[in-house]
């Protein structure tokens, strides 16, 4: 967890935006496409002695195709192992989803409430809700890739081509799409339920000690070199700390202290320290400045848009 702070529209952006990289979709697209060329016809590994139409077979039997080699249509899994792959990665992500909804929720946070729909009571504490299934969101994604370390170590040695260890792939890829499905509608549940407290989130966000990096910018701005910024903010904050004082309450004299220059303009220090500011200054593409939220948000939208018209 970074010490910067971030609009949650940004983290909601974050999982579409995953979607975009050498896109899953893409490679389980690829296994369904592996998947439907159609084996029968290829026997133990070199065929049958009987001209068979395997093309009339597959559009019988629903395949798009006949697998073109005997020995890989016995022997190949590349398809399981790319939708086992494509999946250990999708819940991993889950997984991180679910971490931050534990924590979110948590008295200690109090960012957001769950939905009772996808919580639960403590046995021993009548007062207390335990965010159940974004615990099980942290806890099936390593079941999940454990099905695709498992099937690479089964395939790893195997000479070709058929050899019974391969029956070992129903248990692997049906238990992984099982589990995969559970954890999305459980991820969907939640976040469609989910309910955040704004006012508890930008009071976390304005801790003015999280502007450190900021005000060590504001130097740099003025001319001071970075590592010697660097020192400036940390003197400043362990005289806020010690002085039980905000940074922005800080007299003159103690901004003096540690920087006559920071000192003179402590104007731009407060305006700086302001609420909103630190959220607003993250100009770069992908920041938190409300344009660049905007941009994101649109990019996930159109990702998510393209997704589902195929």
């Amino acid at each position: 967890m970074c010490g910067a702070p971030e609009r949650i529209e940004e983290r909601r952006e974050r999982f579409p935006l995953r979607r975009r990289r050498p896109s899953r979709k893409q490679i389980i697209v690829r296994a369904e496409r592996e998947a439907g060329r159609l084996p029968l016809g290829a026997g133990a590994l070199a065929g049958v002695n009987f001209d068979t139409d395997r093309g009339a077979l597959a559009q019988e039997l629903g395949f798009a195709t006949v697998a073109p080699n005997s020995i890989d249509a016995v022997s190949g899994r590349d398809f399981i192992l790319d939708y086992l792959s494509a999946a250990a990665t999708c819940a991993t992500h889950l997984s991180r989803l679910g971490a931050e909804l534990v924590l979110w929720s948590s008295a200690e946070f109090g960012f957001c409430e769950l939905p009772d729909a996808w919580s639960s009571g403590s046995s021993i504490m009548p007062q207390k809700k335990n965010p159940d299934a974004a615990e099980l969101l942290r806890a099936k994604a390593p079941r999940v890739v454990g099905h695709l370390a498992a099937f690479h170590g089964v395939l790893h040695g195997l000479p070709l081509t058929y050899n019974k260890d391969l029956q070992e792939d129903k248990e692997h890829i049906f238990d992984a799409v099982d589990t995969l499905e559970l954890s999305l509608a459980a991820a969907t549940g939640m976040i469609a339920g989910v309910v955040f407290r704004r006012e508890r989130m930008r009071e976390a966000a304005s801790d003015e000690l999280i502007a450190a990096t900021d005000v060590a910018d504001l130097l740099v701005r003025l001319g001071v070199p970075f590592r010697e910024a660097h020192g400036v903010v940390a003197g400043l904050v362990r005289t806020s700390l010690e002085s039980d004082t905000p940074l922005s309450e800080l007299t003159l004299e103690q901004l003096s202290a540690h920087s006559e220059l920071l000192a003179a303009h402590a104007g731009e220090l407060h305006e700086l320290l302001a609420e909103g500011s630190l959220l607003e200054s993250k100009v770069s593409e992908g920041g938190t400045a409300t344009a660049r939220v905007a941009e994101q948000l649109a990019l996930a939208r159109a990702v998510l848009d393209e997704s589902a018209s195929g």
